[in-house]
């Protein structure tokens, strides 16, 4: 679900604690492990890109929703950034060991 090494970092920082994609990566319950380190999905819905707010943005680990939209179109170039694209929310904290 967080492949890339920055996210990966931001994550393990706790300064990442969400992600949101395309596609369902995730189940509730869920765990990622990074590192050695679990994480357990906690929500699982869908949202707009319209509804992106900057208390969202920093669940990514971004300062705005506008740092945010900059930092994907970047990743995905030609992809228009509408506000109806629907996408999936993963939210996740860090739990013990649980495997």
């Amino acid at each position: 679900m967080i492949t890339k090494p920055e996210d990966i970092k931001k994550v393990l920082a706790g300064t990442k604690t969400a992600t949101r994609r395309n596609g369902r990566y995730a189940d509730l319950g869920e765990i990622m492990v990074l590192e050695g380190k679990c994480f357990k999905v906690e929500r699982v819905y869908r949202q707009t890109l319209g509804e992106l707010t900057d208390e969202i943005a920093v669940q990514e680990g971004y300062g705005s929703v506008e740092e945010y939209k900059n930092a994907i179109l970047s990743i995905h170039p030609g992809m228009p950034w509408k506000p109806q694209m629907k996408v999936w929310t993963h939210e996740f904290k860090v739990v013990e060991d649980e495997i």
